[in-house]
């Protein structure tokens, strides 16, 4: 079934819209959500995030078609766009797709026409998701199987897999765990890769608690990134768990003199997602990269034993709903400017 949104300040069209495809909705292959302004959109995407499609009216009280269109790229990569509108000019035209409408409509509604516009742009949206998750089946698998069997298994080369690449709005982690290099320098290989991945369990549960993904394992570090409502929040809200969790086992695991403590940067901003890596080698992972990863790594490097730094930027955000202190001006690696950064307590 698709599930689409309609976004439209004639509310006619809400009735012409139901009576033209209630074949569709009767069989369950069409879902109409209405929406009357771009941002009434925005609040009923929050209600049904599950939506596939948005049609949208470009001349809107409130927020126009053209701005929605830009938001809709801040939340949903996945989500696209088809402008229905009576301002078809070459221009509008554009303008929406540089913003990222998928097509164009023009008013009055041809609608055998706008049901074709439907079923293909709801096939790109299958195409995009089957492909992400084909990609991600296949990282999984190569850290386990050799690539000569998946190439039998597959009929085809795993770098020839389409990669999706998004410029995203998120939050980046940074977890280190402060001083292990002293036991993995005095302790068995067995009983370092034990305790490594003990500390590292912990931190996991606590990130994915709060729907937070794990982007990868870095010697004795963790990068992991938040999308969606609330990231920054979120994101806090697992380091914070996970500096008092970490604090908590350390009385309780057999390690000597060793006491696990954390050090965590945060950052929250644009990145850009996709599929990096080498083809030579064909190990390509999806991750993030920009100038918003770069402050969250130096901000963890700065941080001392037990201490959470986030930057200005994100202390802006969140000071309502977390205590801070302001540490100062931090002159971090390849910044050319200073930064200021905070400490959250709780």
């Amino acid at each position: 079934m698709v599930k689409i949104l309609v976004v439209d300040d004639e509310v006619d069209l809400e009735v012409l819209i139901k009576q033209k495809f209630r074949q569709k909705i009767r069989q369950n292959e069409y879902e109409f959500v209405f929406a009357y302004n771009g941002r009434d959109a925005l609040d009923k995407l929050l209600e049904h995030p599950d939506v596939d499609i948005v049609l949208s009216d470009i001349n809107m009280p409130e927020m126009d078609g053209l701005t929605l269109l830009s938001k809709l790229n801040e939340q949903d990569v996945l989500l696209k766009s088809v402008m229905v509108s009576a301002y078809g000019d070459m221009d509008n035209i554009r303008t929406a797709m540089n913003r990222g409408a998928f097509d164009f409509v023009t008013k009055p509604v041809n609608f055998p026409d706008l049901e074709i516009t439907i079923d293909k742009t709801f096939k790109h949206v299958q195409t995009i998701r089957e492909m992400l998750k084909t990609v991600k089946e296949n990282n999984i698998l190569k850290m386990y199987v050799d690539e000569n069997v998946l190439n039998f298994m597959g009929g085809k080369k795993i770098d020839n897999i389409l990669a999706h690449n998004e410029f995203m709005q998120g939050s980046v982690v940074f977890i280190d765990i402060c001083g292990f290099t002293s036991i993995s320098e005095n302790e068995p290989a067995n009983r370092v890769v034990e305790l490594l991945n003990t500390y590292f369990d912990i931190m996991v549960k606590e990130i994915i608690r709060e729907n937070g993904v794990v982007d990868k394992f870095m010697g004795d570090a963790i990068m992991a990134t938040f999308w969606g409502d609330y990231h920054l929040d979120r994101a806090i809200d697992a380091c914070l768990s996970i500096k008092e969790k970490i604090k908590e086992v350390g009385g309780k695991i057999e390690s000597g003199s060793y006491q696990p403590e954390v050090s965590i940067g945060i950052n929250t901003g644009g990145m850009v997602w996709g599929n990096i890596g080498s083809v030579t080698l064909k190990r390509l992972d999806y991750t993030v990269i920009g100038d918003t990863v770069n402050v969250a790594s130096r901000l963890q490097t700065a941080a001392s034993k037990n201490q959470i730094l986030i930057s200005e930027d994100c202390y802006l955000q969140v000071k309502d709903s977390f205590k801070c202190r302001e540490v100062g001006l931090l002159s971090l690696k390849n910044k050319k400017n200073s930064i200021k950064a905070f400490e959250v307590i709780e």
